[in-house]
């Protein structure tokens, strides 16, 4: 590239800027967030797809300890997302985001919540258990609503046949003054190495059937924009500061808002 200065001319090498890569909806100029992530294994593949994990903080609800016991592969995944630059944090309640000290003045393109589910308490179609889900993503959506830049979105992965359908998350979503955008068919295939977790119990490192599910996008109400209590004013913050492990959040039945 040339500049002209006073008749005379200098050269300037000017890098070119670094491809944009997409995976699906995500991009990796995205700020993403991950929560309740299981073996890190999704993340890790955003991460292999974009060359680069610089652009994303993932963050589990175990406690480090407790990921190298429960998951086989959860040491490897989590040394090669540090290697690619990724910011990882653990003990991190999905419904108490702003909690934590390393996410209360952070600003997301995309958060992502992977199949949420508040443990196995019996049956699925039960009531009482469709409730404790119900408001583990209602917590969720409180929290998460209030860390989006502008433009930004929350997904959720999520089943949709009964009793999952039961959940009605759009309900929840709008609620917390969310409107969807988006839903499309979620295939695993679309991630190389994602492995999905159930994340509770014994089997925990298991795998569970997907079955028909979709991912829900969501967007902030442009009614919502000044009004919803849990949205701030945004302060830039390095996505490299050293994580402050938190100890794990037991869940709860009645989620206050952040």
């Amino acid at each position: 590239m040339s500049y002209y200065y006073q008749n005379e001319e200098w050269e300037v090498d000017v890098d070119e800027e670094e491809e944009e890569k997409w995976v699906k909806n995500y991009s990796s100029n995205h700020q993403i967030l991950l929560v309740g992530e299981g073996d890190f294994s999704f993340s890790l593949s955003l991460a292999h797809s974009f060359g680069s994990a610089s652009n994303i903080l993932a963050s589990s609800l175990d406690p480090y300890d407790v990921l190298m016991e429960n998951y086989e592969d959860a040491k490897w995944n989590l040394e090669n997302l540090e290697k690619l630059g990724a910011s990882l944090l653990h003990g991190v309640d999905a419904t108490k985001l702003k909690l934590h000290s390393d996410l209360r003045w952070r600003k997301f393109d995309r958060i992502i919540f992977n199949f949420p589910h508040a443990g196995y308490h019996g049956n699925e179609a039960h009531t009482r258990v469709i409730k404790m889900h119900r408001n583990l993503v209602h917590g969720f959506f409180s929290c998460a609503r209030g860390m989006l830049r502008a433009d930004g979105e929350i997904h959720v992965n999520h089943k949709t046949t009964a009793p999952f359908c039961h959940w009605n998350i759009r309900e929840l979503a709008s609620k917390n003054w969310l409107v969807l955008i988006g839903c499309v068919d979620f295939k695993k295939e679309d991630y190389p190495g994602y492995n999905n977790k159930r994340g509770d119990g014994s089997r925990c490192d298991e795998s569970f059937p997907l079955g028909e599910c979709s991912t829900f996008e969501f967007r902030l109400s442009p009614t919502a924009r000044g009004i919803a209590p849990s949205i701030g004013h945004e302060r830039s913050r390095s996505f490299h500061e050293t994580p402050v492990q938190m100890q794990q959040w037991s869940p709860s039945l009645n989620f206050t808002s952040c």
